[in-house]
């Protein structure tokens, strides 16, 4: 209930509104976003790599409502991917991006995909000449038969672009069978969206089943399974699908979000496992937030305690 209340809070205008102008809310903005800007987040790349760490970078945005937009989107990837590379900080793959295909004009009513297309097109072509990857973010299920359209048509020319798959909706399965077998790189999460029972698993125990079920199709495949979960039992049930199945440590990783568990993230990088932060940056930060208290309601608590009295009234 309390999830379904935070997803549903994601599109509250007023609550919007209360939490962005609240000034205690900077502190913990911080905490799971990077900065607004393409220079902030550079730095925030190069301080993980310092540790470590491999890094995916989102420029936050969903609501692209205008060709314009979706071209100026795509044109702050490319500036973020010069950047990056100018700072030694794209080779191998060490900085890689994510790319909502809706950020980049899927949803436009006129031509969205064909115009989404072109855009990560010329996206994954500034990230080989930088020497990186690009990843299709994951999104609501009324944009994965798009997303996964998109990918197909773009990996016989980007081979390394990869794609997000969900374990809370119940189509990805089969996604995962074929996407293993296409030896793709899959990003695995569990889901961080409000869909109707239909499509997805509401029950976390099944949104897990599904998690191990997919892992297993993925860990057994030619592509490159990508681990993005903070859970122990699933981490820890990956490491011995990757024993199992004979795939070395440089053969998939482990993906967490910026600013959750970042002593787990330095603890499994220390045994030699690869492991990538997801970290967002941009002035819509709004829904991406509340979309992370979705996934762990007991920071909610946390958050509400750095906001004024006055704030507290207003939301509760």
């Amino acid at each position: 209930m309390l999830r379904r209340t935070l997803l549903a809070a994601a599109a509250s205008e007023r609550l919007r509104q209360a939490i962005t102008t609240a000034p205690q809310t900077r502190a913990i903005v911080d905490r799971y976003v990077a900065g607004e800007t393409t220079a902030d987040a550079v730095q925030v790349a190069g301080e993980l790599r310092a540790a470590g760490l491999l890094v995916s970078l989102d420029y936050l945005g969903e609501d692209t409502t205008e060709a314009g937009q979706a071209v100026d989107v795509a044109r702050s990837y490319v500036q973020l991917l010069g950047e990056l590379s100018a700072a030694g900080l794209t080779a191998g793959g060490a900085c890689e991006i994510s790319v909502k295909a809706t950020a980049v004009g899927a949803s436009l009513p006129e031509h969205g995909e064909k115009t989404a297309t072109e855009n990560i097109a010329r996206i994954c072509a500034a990230a080989r000449d930088a020497g990186t990857t690009v990843t299709l973010d994951a999104e609501d299920h009324t944009t994965v038969g798009a997303t996964l359209r998109i990918v197909a048509g773009l990996r016989p020319e980007f081979g390394d672009l990869g794609c997000v798959v969900q374990s809370r909706l119940r189509r990805s399965q089969d996604d995962c069978e074929q996407l293993a077998g296409a030896g793709a790189r899959v990003r695995l999460c569990k889901g961080a969206y409000d869909e109707p029972a239909g499509v997805a698993f509401t029950r976390r125990p099944d949104v897990d089943l599904s998690y191990t079920r997919c892992l297993r199709r993925l860990m057994a495949g030619t592509g490159y399974p990508m681990v993005a979960t903070h859970d122990p039992r699933l981490i820890d049930i990956a490491t011995t699908l990757a024993l199992m199945s004979g795939r070395p440590a440089d053969r998939f990783e482990y993906q967490m979000l910026y600013g959750i568990r970042p002593e787990e993230q330095q603890r499994l990088a220390a045994t030699g496992a690869r492991v990538r932060v997801y970290v967002p940056y941009g002035r819509d930060w709004y829904s991406y937030l509340v979309r992370r208290l979705a996934e762990r309601p007991g920071n909610l608590a946390f958050f509400l305690r750095s906001l004024a009295p006055a704030q507290h009234r207003r939301l509760l």
